[in-house]
């Protein structure tokens, strides 16, 4: 009886000890003595407010210092437009640390999303939408593929004065790209880097015989490609330039050969 008694109070003495932590710990007392009443944000800040910051994390720094769920408040914060990351650590005394990393826009991606220098796809913001960046479009898991071959295909046209405003992959695995001069191309699915590396090579010649710029070419031959040029026609009724504007390179291998 006597061992039973020193067991239950031997409890109950432990239980007058945690009760108070577990409370503490949980955010049921001390949230009034133990505040978190400053908010101290890191970071390069462009587009992310202070405001809004606050605001993501007020309702976990309610529960006060000890009861703070940090992994919410940071979860919170990854939800604002342009956080691409967010640390979150408390400070004693009373101070909530917020270090914030934000997206650095690359690229528009498809119609409503926008690509990170660091590779992260995050939803469009409205006052972007008139940016002058590049667009390029793909499935989701072929994103750093789809970088690799604009920046390839930029080195390739640079010298040429040319820049690659669209470039896309459909799912197919089928190229397609458009240069800033209008020109669209259609690269094709097999050797796309090749195809284009020998178009290159030759479209300055072709561009030097002709006074009208070219609209479209199809690099879907095994042995060269298709041109079509600009018509009076196109340019005052916006049609597609006529079969006769084309130039078969298969048919041309001084002028277009793939060889």
């Amino acid at each position: 009886m006597n061992m039973l008694l020193r067991i239950l109070a031997w409890l109950l003495a432990v239980a007058l000890v945690a009760l108070p932590v577990v409370a503490v710990l949980n955010g049921w007392v001390g949230a009034e003595r133990w505040p978190l009443s400053r908010l101290r944000a890191t970071g390069q800040f462009e587009r992310v407010q202070a405001e809004q910051l606050r605001a993501a994390v007020a309702p976990h720094a309610e529960r006060g210092y000890f009861a703070v769920d940090l992994d919410a408040a940071q979860h919170a914060v990854e939800q604002l437009p342009w956080v691409e990351h967010a640390q979150v650590r408390k400070q004693w005394p009373d101070a909530l640390v917020v270090h914030v990393v934000e997206h650095e826009p690359f690229a528009f991606w498809g119609e409503d999303q926008l690509l990170s220098k660091r590779g992260k796809l995050f939803p469009l913001p409205k006052d972007l939408a008139g940016e002058r960046m590049p667009h390029l479009d793909g499935p989701e898991a072929r994103t750093a593929e789809v970088v690799e071959m604009y920046n390839q295909a930029r080195e390739l046209f640079a010298p040429l004065g040319y820049g690659v405003s669209r470039l896309g992959v459909d799912a197919r695995g089928s190229w397609s790209m458009t240069l800033d001069s209008g020109l669209e191309v259609v690269v094709g699915r097999d050797d796309a880097r090749a195809r284009l590396q020998r178009f290159v090579r030759v479209l300055p010649q072709l561009l030097a015989k002709q006074a009208r710029p070219a609209t479209r070419a199809d690099l879907r031959y095994t042995n060269g490609f298709t041109l079509a040029w600009d018509t009076p026609a196109s340019r005052h009724t916006h049609s597609p330039s006529s079969p006769q504007a084309q130039v078969a390179a298969r048919t041309q291998p001084r002028q277009a050969s793939s060889t």
